[in-house]
């Protein structure tokens, strides 16, 4: 049988028991929310010296920073709040992408529940605001790091462009496929924006603070910029010789492309250039484009200038899919000395129309079995990369808006793929 007790805080327990023995109560620890706590934490304890974190932050202590606090105005001699830690914000962003985090606001979580990123802020607060505003407004500054990492990989012997290969990859935009609209429709935008600035402008309740009443106007006035911009995208695309143009009055950069599901999306197209071994080991992304065409085609001319400008150099071999197969780009690449490996798009195969001496080269070249078998590393170099980038390093869909925030993203993922495919053998 069972006996019923009451506990010193009213809950009752069933205890079991037999006739001959006296009923026995339960010892139980109940939690008490009242009493105060103090805890001891040393946050350096807290990772293994492997640890992620700390590789990241090792790499970064090696590297020049100076350019994302050239325009700080927290500096001695003047009144005013510390700027936060540049280390710090990038350590945050690089690991929380390395492990497919791209939100702030879910940055700004984990630093209050996350071993590592506690460790990463140590004694700081970090907010999201801070997060987002440090992703998109140093874009000269991450371009220039993404130079400085492949200049130290270049330095010490970790990186060779003997061999890299270049694909695209479609990313979701921030933006709606019901938000593109054509010039009339965003005419009537700009009138409907006008009249509701005005409106809040004009209101005066009561019961609205100063605060409320300045995000009101701030996102009447965002509004009718974004339509504006959209309209002024609208009138561009028309003078280019575009029929029925549409632009988003969310993200006036953004076009509708078709995504590798075969959908047609609003989006943009992030260029890679990869090098590596098809055969195994780190692969590194020596090369970064962003656009807003749904097309390959004309895309390795610049990448070439890319990787020059990044490393002094440019690669002995180029390995690219029929989709970047542009006549001016293979002339240009035969004129710069770079070998081009690139399959002739199925229309030029039985072509008999006779082309340049570079592209008549070219469809010689890829009929060759050494050319056939180079090709074949293609897809082991790049494809890689390029499903890292939006997979693993939150890029999949932009939480972003415009193509030089969208870079500054695609950098941030390049970068941290970069410093974790070498950081083991940087730091020896």
């Amino acid at each position: 049988m069972r006996q019923v007790g009451i506990d010193k805080r009213g809950m009752e327990l069933m205890v079991p028991c037999s006739m001959s023995e006296p009923p026995r109560r339960v010892r139980m620890s109940e939690p008490m929310r009242r009493q105060g706590v103090m805890r001891f934490e040393m946050p350096e304890d807290t990772l293994p010296p492997d640890h992620r974190a700390r590789l990241i932050w090792r790499v970064l202590e090696t590297l020049d920073l100076s350019a994302f606090s050239a325009k700080a105005k927290a500096v001695e001699g003047r009144a005013g709040r510390n700027a936060l830690s540049t280390s710090m914000l990038l350590t945050l962003w690089l690991y929380g992408i390395s492990g497919g985090i791209g939100s702030a606001r879910e940055i700004a979580r984990r630093v209050e529940s996350d071993d590592a990123f506690k460790w990463i802020v140590g004694d700081q607060e970090v907010k999201h605001a801070s997060l987002s505003a440090f992703r998109v407004s140093h874009g000269a500054a991450l371009q220039k790091l993404m130079t400085d990492v492949l200049g130290a990989l270049l330095h010490k012997g970790l990186l060779s462009l003997d061999r890299v290969a270049q694909d695209g990859t479609r990313v979701r935009a921030s933006a709606s496929a019901p938000s593109f609209r054509r010039e009339p429709s965003l005419l009537e935008c700009r009138q409907q924006a006008t009249l509701h600035l005005k409106a809040v402008l004009a209101e005066a309740e009561q019961d609205t603070t100063a605060a409320e009443k300045a995000a009101r106007i701030a996102g009447a006035r965002d509004y009718q910029r974004r339509v504006e911009a959209a309209i002024a995208t609208v009138q561009s695309l028309r003078d280019e010789g575009k029929e029925k143009p549409r632009a988003s009055t969310t993200d006036a950069e953004a076009r509708v492309m078709k995504m590798p599901d075969g959908g047609f999306r609003p989006g943009y197209n992030i260029q890679l250039a990869t090098a590596g071994s098809e055969l195994g080991g780190p692969r590194t992304v020596v090369g970064l484009l962003v656009t807003n065409s749904g097309s390959d085609m004309g895309s390795i001319t610049p990448m070439l200038k890319d990787i020059e400008a990044r490393t002094g150099q440019l690669p002995g071999q180029l390995l690219a899919d029929a989709g970047h197969a542009r006549h001016e780009c293979v002339n240009a690449t035969a004129a710069l000395g770079v070998e081009l490996i690139m399959a002739v798009p199925k229309h030029e195969q039985c072509t008999k129309t006779p082309g340049s001496p570079p592209v008549e080269a070219w469809r010689a070249r890829m009929k060759t079995d050494e050319a056939k078998r180079a090709y074949r590393a293609r897809a082991a170099l790049c494809e890689l990369s390029n499903a890292h980038l939006k997979c693993h390093h939150g890029t999949a869909d932009m939480l972003v808006r415009g193509i030089a925030k969208v870079t500054c993203v695609a950098l941030l993922g390049a970068i941290a793929a970069n410093i974790l495919a070498h950081a083991n053998a940087w730091l020896v």
